[in-house]
């Protein structure tokens, strides 16, 4: 009973502590664990069956652009590393490497992949030889090694999942496109099914990936005002190619450099599902990437037919959703709490009062609205709360973002935002770096992306007055 206890207990508020409310929700939730090594987590079940839907989804969405998978190997050799000047002094300070083979020193050090640009462009310089051969459109799910000096869970760690995916075109144009149109996908899918409103833009390019030409982002906002980073798209342009030499023979018999994109999402969408939907509960689950969508919790179980008509219920309802049912000797009480620090969008009550009525109880996540429900219509009207669920929650995250977006036209009004109203900042930029690294060096504020959907805000920067070039969006990041 104890136990039961301590894994229902109050977490922390998030207007009090929302960096301690976000652990305490991850580990009482269980969806991880801390381990032994450092700045490394445990995926628990939990967390990992919502990685699963995530990939699932997101392999699917790929896959009907073209996207074929593949894998490379999780070690780089230092000098392949080192041949393309701006991407390994990116990389740099975040590299771990190997040094020994069992007990014999290595001739050249191996680097434990940060990402793997490297490695595929020394498979496609062997891989590609003709216009034939064009285009390449390869992704990796994998994990990856950034030794990072401050971690925490899903939003930085040492070690992450995630995909990456590596294409190669014969123009610069085809390039654009598919960087662009993966950056769509990842947009929709966040939008659609994690029910997360991002913004879309360009990084600028103190900001953009090391070694590519540019670098487009999906940004989004979380519960307390902090941005995160979302998905990123990069164009490389020829760079990596020159580096590398990897050509083809075009329809003219003439040797051309290809032109390369890279693009990838990682758990750390995890980390902004939780922050952007959860609650003083715990999590709050979209039901389309929920693993269970509804579970059913019998009421005084131990009375005859009780738990006859809860496995009834779960075999329907299973032909069409994804439903459980808590048989555990864990009084009602209990399991609701549990349920709803799990995250789970429905849950459904049945007692021996409701057989008797021939209905249930439905109860959302999200609102904790109740309905009763005949046994008859059950099917239906659970598709129907799922689906409102769906698209209010997305109305809900949408809401809080534009109602914490605010425009500044002068540095006053940066400051005071900054200061008193956590969320995005909108404002116009001069395109100097020297002028952006001067408003991060001052308020710790970043320059988010540059979006698509530009506005004239002021004729001059907001930060030195210089004639403005762009409407950025700025603000503090995880």
């Amino acid at each position: 009973m104890a136990k039961d206890k301590k894994l229902v207990e109050q977490i922390t508020s998030m207007e009090e502590d929302f960096a301690q409310w976000y652990t305490d929700v991850v580990l009482k939730a269980e969806l991880i664990d801390y381990t032994s090594v450092k700045g490394c987590m445990v995926i628990k079940p939990a967390g990992f069956a919502i990685w699963e839907r995530i990939k699932n989804e997101l392999d699917a969405r790929f896959k009907a652009t073209g996207v074929e998978n593949v894998y490379l190997p999780m070690f780089i050799p230092e000098s392949l590393l080192q041949k393309e000047k701006d991407h390994v002094e990116g990389f740099a300070p975040e590299v771990a490497w190997v040094t020994h083979g069992g007990l014999s020193p290595l001739q050249e050090r191996l680097c434990v992949r940060p990402t793997s640009e490297t490695l595929f462009c020394d498979f496609y310089k062997k891989d590609i030889e003709s216009y034939r051969d064009l285009p390449k459109v390869y992704n990796q799910w994998c994990s990856v090694v950034r030794w990072e000096k401050e971690t925490r869970p899903f939003l930085r760690s040492r070690e992450f999942l995630w995909q990456e995916g590596h294409t190669a075109h014969a123009t610069a144009e085809e390039a654009e496109e598919r960087t662009i149109q993966m950056l769509n996908v990842y947009a929709d899918f966040l939008e659609d099914y994690l029910a997360i409103p991002v913004i879309k833009g360009r990084k600028t390019d103190k900001e953009k990936f090391a070694g590519a030409e540019s670098t487009y982002t999906v940004e989004a906002l979380m519960h307390d005002g902090k941005a995160l980073q979302s998905g990123t798209s990069h164009n490389f342009g020829d760079g990596f190619a020159k580096a590398f030499g990897i050509q083809y023979t075009d329809k003219d018999n003439k040797l051309q450099y290809v032109h390369q994109t890279s693009w990838g999402m990682t758990t750390r969408v995890i980390g902004a599902l939780i922050m952007v939907h959860g609650d003083e509960s715990g999590l709050v689950l979209t039901p389309k990437v929920a693993p269970v969508q509804v579970m059913i919790v019998p009421i005084m179980q131990k009375k005859e037919g009780v738990l006859d008509k809860a496995e009834e219920l779960r075999k329907t309802l299973s032909e069409k959703y994804r439903v459980k049912v808590d048989a555990s000797d864990k009084n009602p009480g209990f399991k609701f709490a549990e349920q709803e620090m799990r995250g789970i969008p429905l849950r459904v009550e049945v007692g021996p009062k409701d057989i008797e009525a021939g209905q249930a109880v439905v109860v959302r996540r999200d609102t904790r609205e109740k309905v009763i429900v005949s046994f008859d219509e059950l099917e239906t009207k659970i598709g129907e709360m799922l689906e409102t669920m769906q698209r209010e929650m997305f109305e809900r995250a949408k809401a809080h973002r534009d109602s914490h977006t605010y425009t500044a036209t002068n540095w006053n009004e940066f400051t005071d935002i900054l200061e008193h109203k956590p969320g995005f900042i909108k404002a116009m930029w001069c395109g100097d770096e020297a002028c952006e690294t001067a408003i991060k060096d001052e308020t710790g504020a970043t320059t988010r992306c540059m979006p698509f959907e530009q506005e004239k805000l002021s004729d001059v920067c907001v930060h030195c007055g210089k004639p403005a070039k762009q409407m950025v969006y700025f603000g503090r990041a995880y």
